[in-house]
């Protein structure tokens, strides 16, 4: 079967009234059964409904009409439009939160905000199905039940899906990436990470002086000391 046309039955309508085409082609033009055909043509059913020509809706041409009128075997098929019509996007409204899970969304506000502050509110209204004002009034402190709201993960409590969970971070990480904690450590450079080990120095004790300020003097006395020793001399 071919596509069906804009307004079958009142096409069906208008080609029974208008044409001599068999009921077999008229229900294969319209994707619609002979037999409810037929209950058009003797006025059993479409009652009050207005035929629609296909020829003025660039549908069908009065070349086809005319050729299947002469060969009965002849299918018709839509004539291609001359302007295409761009699909419209239905847009997404507030996702539905039911009423048994509406007194949870607070705390998985306040988890979302804890767990993922790169969330915008307008994400964290998509995933919950809150208000601008409710998210501010968990963020601030405000909100009247403040003090007993627990973080609770919004995908245990059915409030959302994982995917949609997901999605939203990796949107809000692309817009904002989070910083690592620790204030954002970084690989160090290779002329640090290859230089040679420095030798480790002895503990020096309490008021001893460390080897290199160690006094010169004092060092040439004692060499001198000790080689000023005469040898005694053997019994």
């Amino acid at each position: 079967m071919s596509t069906a046309p804009l307004m079958p039955k009142a096409t069906a309508v208008w080609l029974v009234e208008n044409t001599a085409l068999t009921f077999d082609q008229v229900a294969d033009f319209c994707n619609l059964h002979p037999l409810e055909v037929r209950a058009i043509a003797d006025g059993d059913s479409a009652q009050g409904i207005k035929g629609m020509d296909p020829i003025q809706t660039g549908q069908l041409t009065r070349e086809d009409i005319e050729a299947g009128e002469k060969d009965p075997n002849l299918r018709l098929k839509l004539a291609d439009r001359k302007v295409r019509v761009p699909e419209q996007k239905t847009k997404r409204g507030p996702r539905y939160t039911p009423v048994s899970r509406r007194q949870d969304r607070p705390n998985a506000i306040l988890w979302l905000i804890r767990n993922h502050p790169e969330l915008k509110d307008s994400a964290i209204m998509r995933l919950v199905g809150t208000t601008k004002t409710t998210i501010t009034g968990i963020r601030d402190r405000s909100h009247w039940n403040a003090a007993a709201l627990q973080p609770l993960d919004p995908v245990t409590l059915g409030l959302c899906s994982q995917i949609d969970l997901d999605m939203e971070v990796r949107k809000a990480a692309k817009e904002k990436p989070v910083p690592p904690e620790g204030g954002g450590m970084t690989l160090l450079p290779a002329s640090v990470t290859t230089a040679p080990a420095a030798p480790e120095e002895e503990p020096v004790a309490a008021g001893q002086k460390p080897k290199d300020d160690m006094d010169v003097s004092a060092v040439f006395a004692k060499l001198k000391q000790i080689g000023g020793k005469e040898k005694p001399e053997d019994e």
